[in-house]
């Protein structure tokens, strides 16, 4: 296996320590744009998630910046090597563990600016920190959000941070959806990136979420096994698909209200979009979900809870704990993030209404 040796050093802020929402004075604190040195060639190992794709489909998660056809046609000029080795064909399986360079031609080399913005941080040490990702906040540039990322917020506040995630997402070990708020780890050196990819396909790692649901199951737990792929009418979407990739998800309905449910969701797998495909899949999509639930408060007969829902701008799902091994120590740790602000609010406006 081929190590990932990129690190790169950047600004940081003078602010208070763990827990504190982090920001830097402008006038203080004057970091310029933070400009990659040009690396054609980017190091990355395939994980657990990855473990039997296509070569450039384990290519397009590991680098979704870049589109699929424009990285199987890189394995087709022979610029991808896995495990020392050229790649010949993007259809080749990939083993979770390999080593894979890339060399991207000079054009596809990024510049990411390091910006002020504000990082509820949950805890940091000299490995990694862990946020409080608010709803709104993309995850790394891509196309339609070259800045304004969490990327960017890293790249002025922390000191160091992993190079295995490649220029555009420095650090980067998990993601959550632009609208999904909560508990994010981020590495700040290689060998915490290694260790905590490496643990992220196992049972050593446990995401749970809360989301407010339409309905009430007819169980109150469950499990949801689903395989999980593009949507065949629509491939900005995902959807419940016969020859996706296998996705667990377990439910248990924590508040049961008149017209919604929360549930507490914990994943056994890492699909895109997974909790909310599957929880439309069982006809009970999240509230505000603009994808997989649409404009379904216009069917709730009281008119009261219509507005309350109709004011959520976003999908109520919250990645409130996390648990995961240090990639330091080993020591288990648990890292909970308490409802955001609109979702905590939308949730006790429905639970006034009920018992009006």
């Amino acid at each position: 296996m081929l190590p990932a040796h990129s690190k790169r050093s950047f600004a940081r802020s003078d602010s208070p320590n763990n827990n504190d929402i982090r920001t830097c004075c402008p006038k203080r604190h004057c970091s310029p744009p933070y400009t990659p040195t040009v690396l054609e060639r980017q190091f990355v190992t395939v994980t657990a998630a990855q473990d039997g794709l296509r070569l450039d489909r384990a290519l397009g998660e590991l680098f979704p910046a870049h589109s699929r056809s424009a990285l199987a046609r890189l394995v087709e000029e022979e610029h991808v090597r896995l495990d020392g080795r050229t790649a010949k064909k993007p259809s080749q399986r990939v083993e979770s563990g390999q080593g894979i360079e890339i060399d991207f031609p000079d054009a596809a080399s990024a510049t990411v600016e390091a910006q002020e913005l504000p990082l509820h941080i949950l805890h940091e040490d000299d490995d990694l920190i862990v946020i409080d990702k608010p709803a709104g906040l993309v995850v790394h540039p891509a196309a339609g959000h070259r800045d304004q990322t969490l990327v960017n917020a890293l790249l002025f506040t922390v000191k160091d941070l992993s190079g295995i995630g490649g220029e555009i997402r420095p650090g980067i070990v998990h993601r959550l959806d632009k609208d999904t708020s909560g508990v994010m780890v981020i590495a700040k050196n290689d060998e915490a990136h290694r260790k905590l990819t490496a643990a992220w396909g196992t049972d050593a790692v446990k995401k749970e979420y809360l989301a407010l649901v339409y309905g009430t199951p007819s169980t109150d737990r469950g499990t949801i096994d689903a395989a999980i792929g593009r949507d065949p009418r629509d491939r900005k979407r995902m959807a419940v698909v016969a020859h996706g990739r296998r996705a667990i998800t377990e439910y248990e309905v924590a508040q049961r209200l008149r017209y919604v449910s929360l549930l507490r969701c914990t994943l056994r797998t890492g699909r895109t979009h997974q909790i909310r495909v599957h929880l439309k899949h069982i006809g009970h999509p999240i509230v505000g979900d603009p994808v997989y639930s649409g404009p379904q408060w216009r069917g709730i007969p009281e008119k009261r809870v219509q507005r309350a829902i109709a004011r959520m701008e976003r999908q109520a799902l919250h990645a409130v704990r996390l648990t995961f091994p240090h990639p330091a120590t080993g020591e288990t740790m648990t890292m909970e993030a308490a409802l955001p602000h609109d979702f905590a609010s939308l949730l006790d406006e429905l639970s006034s209404s009920q018992n009006r």
